[in-house]
């Protein structure tokens, strides 16, 4: 094909797929399933989670601080007591959100011991689905060796609730030992460095078989444990309406089997929209390094903030990333949950400075954002503002920031695959209008 005709095919496949905008507001389109007022139009009721950031009075959405409701409990609740009592809590939360009430001493013991038999892939996976086919991204490597995790399967198709539950438990004890695995293999293949692969460690938290898989010498500290530990609650679930969570419910109103549909919640999170926008803020971060002389300076932060607004800054898209949430309004609870536990493990190191760099940009982009958009609408830090860098700090390298979000969803996504199974009943089919008139068929020879 000549360079010519593949420009104009590329200009006919742009023209082709473009749609006037103004057809949204003709047939009062919801675009991206939003009310006009940023609200989500109601898709489906849920007992898993409760996501609450406004309330609606006299028809007016009203900000109120976040609060995220697991299963009806606090989350603020629940990381505050494992934190009292010392331990590791995420294995409690996926319990939980699995089957619906926090478990009993005995119910939990024999829930890690269930994890820590599924974490091992299976005889060969590594060689033939990781080790010969590595990724650079290892997003997609999650996706695929989830959807190969169906060959291994006697009854892969099945949704009776005991297989369910069964395929679920193993997913997401498996998710950490796939995600170490695809990166030491991506370092080796991509990066010219070596790859450690370690064996596991039957006795470990989710939190501590990460860090002690990632790293050469095996070697961290309970901090750190403790507060990766924190990060996996964090991010374990959050809500049905979410793209990845809702991305799953629908396949699953298809019928399809579980490997698809954990799979396609993963191809989701990747997007830099969702799951993937932790990788943008320390992008965003990392550049206002390279280019603010001093971080001290209110004014040379605004200024710069300023500068990205006006797309002149960053890489031109105008988003100071990290802020601003579909559901927050005056605060994410996952946000300030998050700085009060890193504070600590950033003080007296190189992060301290970084850390209060963030905390800047949160607390400008509100005024900046009125000043230029000219719209007073109340804008808060997302998860997403402080999660890098706390990754960062943890000495968990970039390529895991979106994957690590992965591991920890899987138990919020199985969560909603049941419920979707047990109580939606109706593949989701929601109408396109179609604006294109109708065209009389033109032989072959007369085009």
């Amino acid at each position: 094909m000549t360079r010519s005709a593949r420009e104009l095919l590329n200009k006919q496949f742009a023209e082709s797929n473009t749609i006037d905008v103004s057809y949204f507001d003709k047939y009062n389109v919801k675009r991206g399933l939003r009310n006009a007022d940023g609200t989500g139009v109601m898709a489906g009721v849920t007992n898993i989670c409760s996501v609450h950031g406004y309330i609606v009075d006299d028809g007016e959405k009203k900000p109120v601080p976040g609060e995220l409701i697991y299963r009806g409990y606090n989350l603020k609740d629940l990381i505050h007591n494992v934190i009292l009592e010392n331990r590791f809590g995420y294995e409690e939360i996926a319990y939980l959100l699995l089957f619906g009430d926090l478990p009993n001493e005995n119910q939990l013991d024999d829930f890690k011991s269930i994890l820590a038999e599924n974490r091992e892939l299976p005889a060969t996976f590594f060689e033939d689905i990781i080790l010969k086919a590595p990724s650079r991204n290892i997003m997609n490597e999650l996706s695929r060796s989830i959807l190969a995790l169906y060959a291994f399967d006697d009854y892969p198709d099945s949704t009776m609730p005991e297989h369910e539950m069964a395929t679920a438990v193993s997913i997401i004890a498996k998710m950490p030992t796939i995600m170490v695995s695809a990166y030491q293999v991506k370092k080796r293949h991509f990066d010219g460095e070596s790859m450690f692969m370690h064996p596991i460690i039957p006795t470990h938290s989710t939190a501590e078989s990460i860090l002690s898989t990632i790293r050469h010498d095996r070697q961290f500290t309970e901090e750190e444990a403790k507060l990766l530990d924190i990060m996996l609650m964090l991010h374990a679930e959050h809500g049905g309406g979410n793209n990845s969570t809702f991305s799953c419910r629908v396949l699953t109103s298809s019928g399809t089997d579980p490997y698809s549909a954990y799979a396609a919640a993963i191809g989701s999170l990747k997007g830099p929209k969702h799951g993937g926008a932790n990788i943008k803020v320390m992008q965003m971060l990392d550049n206002m390094k390279a280019n603010i002389k001093n971080w001290e300076s209110d004014g040379e932060v605004a200024d710069y903030l300023r500068k990205i607004l006006r797309r002149e800054a960053n890489d031109g898209s105008g988003l100071i990333y990290g802020m601003g949430h579909a559901v927050y309004t005056m605060s994410d609870p996952r946000a300030v949950i998050l700085k009060e536990n890193a504070h600590g493990l950033a003080k007296g190191t190189n992060y301290e400075a970084e850390f209060a760099l963030l905390e800047k940009v949160e607390k400008m982009t509100p005024e900046l954002f009125a000043e230029h958009k000219g719209d007073t609408k109340m804008v808060c830090a997302n998860v997403d503002m402080y999660s890098g860098l706390v990754y960062r700090m943890l000495g968990i390298p970039d390529d895991l920031f979106t994957p690590l979000f992965a591991v920890s969803r899987m138990a919020g996504w199985c969560a909603h695959r049941f419920e979707e199974i047990v109580t939606g009943k109706r593949i989701m089919r929601p109408a396109y209008k179609s604006v294109f008139g109708e065209r009389q068929y033109t032989p072959l020879a007369q085009r």
